[in-house]
């Protein structure tokens, strides 16, 4: 693995003699050093806002919040804190935050807001590529390739103030299968800051000079995320919570836009019933978005109030599979015609019935959910004013015992099955199915988040000895994933060693 080092000079610091020694004055005056005064916040609210989110991780304050403006800024906090030995929280998305990767898991450590490099750094249309900074947003990059026609395959209903990296690099299921062609998919390379501060380009960026416009010139496009050589270095930084460096930008595949895109529906009472029916679907790579939801979830989604959802449910059926067809550049309404008709030999084959509307849900409520950003509340709190997520990677034969098995998890704590939200989205061309159940609970009531914090603990731990695989262990459930485990906790421990051997990129994250 070669690295390529960036020489950082950052005057007057004065590193203490032993890690914690150095007083707060003299850390806040090398940041100011850095980032300038008015990138560098302490005041109690800033720092409270930032000391929790929606999960159960425990409440930590972080000493400062900076804001980088540039690559350079980026590559100076990484330097400083090596010399200061002072954690770093690398963040690029606005809140709210549900997963509890944001929250400082030891004392002293500096949030890094990545909010501030947020440069489209180039639209290739030939090679569909769109190179882009952390800071980034769905509703940024979605009103600039609307402007050319294109699109990025998205995960669902993300908020407005989502970063794309981070939700790529944390491998957030998209909704369209077929161009699922890996789990990181649609990232392609990137520039990373690793813990020690040296910088690398992944993939085939990692064969040029360290300078995206130098390789622009030389008609290089940062397509192909293999590499260099033989290594595959974009790897190391998906799923790892900003443990081992910071992404200062990333190159993200795009596709055409459809010109003509309508949405259809296959109703079932069961997931049992459905589950021959969208693997077929996902095997013949017909429909643009395929995901599968039962009547909570999908009311959440598009309901904008408590009461709103309420009526919402009651009027859908059980579950339902939801299908894009898109059709782009030729003949596009020729191209929908014959996706549909090809769709309803394989619904009737499979004794289903496919049906063109919803009760109470317009095309435009469903087009708003797969193409487009949440609406305020955050569609995961907007129930009942917060709720937690237990998603893992199953078989497709799994799928419906496991989601039986959280349910039960639920029920056995006081939480009625019926308002926990199903979601299932068939990942990497149908290979693998994400599945993410959604516990909505009064954040206010105390025994209800207690009860909530239970359930949650005892779904995991179930469907895990069901076969769930939680390939994004989040807080509690990195324990239980690296406890079954000892030779990937190796693995990550090494490489982490290499890239972060004083360990200040989010310590206590994984199995760090």
């Amino acid at each position: 693995m070669r690295l390529y080092r960036i020489a950082v000079t950052i005057d007057a610091m004065n590193p203490p003699a032993r890690p914690g020694e150095a007083p707060m004055g003299s850390k806040k005056e090398s940041l100011v050093q850095i980032v300038g005064e008015e990138n560098v916040l302490d005041d109690a609210g800033t720092l409270e806002a930032w000391s929790k989110d929606e999960s159960f991780a425990p409440h930590r304050r972080p000493w400062f919040v900076v804001r980088p403006k540039d690559a350079g800024q980026v590559q100076a906090l990484v330097a400083w804190a090596n010399v200061t030995a002072t954690p770093l929280v690398p963040v690029s998305s606005g809140g709210p935050h549900f997963l509890g990767d944001t929250v400082p898991s030891v004392p002293e450590a500096v949030i890094v807001d990545l909010s501030g490099l947020n440069a489209i750094r180039k639209i290739d249309t030939r090679n569909r590529i769109a190179v882009i900074e952390p800071g980034v947003t769905y509703t940024q990059l979605d009103a600039a390739l609307a402007e050319k026609g294109l699109r990025i395959a998205r995960p669902l209903a993300p908020r407005a103030n989502k970063s794309v990296v981070a939700s790529l690099l944390e491998r957030t299921p998209t909704v369209i299968p077929r161009l699922n062609y890996n789990l990181p998919e649609p990232l392609r390379t990137c520039g990373v800051v690793w813990g020690t501060g040296e910088v690398a380009f992944t993939g085939e960026a990692g064969y040029g000079p360290k300078s995206l416009e130098d390789q622009w010139k030389r008609g290089a496009s940062q397509v192909d995320p293999k590499g260099p050589n033989a290594t595959d270095l974009m790897r190391i930084v998906t799923g790892a919570q900003g443990s081992m460096g910071i992404v200062i930008w990333a190159s993200v595949r795009l596709d055409v836009a459809p010109t003509v895109h309508e949405y259809t529906f296959v109703p079932g009472r069961t997931l049992d019933e459905l589950t021959g029916f969208w693997q077929k679907l996902t095997r013949t790579r017909l429909g643009d978005e395929v995901a599968v939801l039962n009547a909570a979830q999908l009311a959440q989604l598009v309901g904008r109030d408590a009461a709103a959802i309420e009526v919402l449910k009651a009027g859908l059926p059980p579950f339902v599979v939801v299908i894009g067809l898109g059709g782009a550049a030729l003949f596009p309404e020729e191209r929908v015609v014959v996706a549909r008709k090809d769709l309803d030999t394989i619904v009737t084959g499979c004794g289903l019935t496919r049906v063109a509307s919803l009760p109470g849900i317009s095309p435009a409520d469903v087009a708003a959910v797969f193409e487009g950003c949440s609406a305020e509340p955050h569609w995961k709190v907007r129930y009942r004013g917060a709720s937690q997520q237990v998603f893992f990677l199953s078989k497709i034969e799994k799928v419906s015992g496991l989601v039986a098995t959280v349910q039960a998890a639920a029920e056995a704590n006081g939480i009625p099955a019926g308002e926990v939200g199903v979601y299932v989205q068939p990942q990497h061309q149908g290979v693998v199915q994400h599945v993410e159940l959604t516990l909505p609970y009064d954040p206010g009531h105390a025994r209800q988040a207690a009860r909530m914090k239970a359930a949650v603990e005892k779904a995991s731990r179930d469907a895990m000895a069901g076969g769930a695989y939680f390939s994004r262990p989040y807080g509690e459930w990195a324990d239980m994933v690296y406890a079954h485990d000892a030779d990937a906790k190796l693995v990550l421990r090494t490489v982490k060693g290499i890239v972060d051997p004083k360990n200040v990129m989010n310590p206590g994250k994984l199995c760090f």
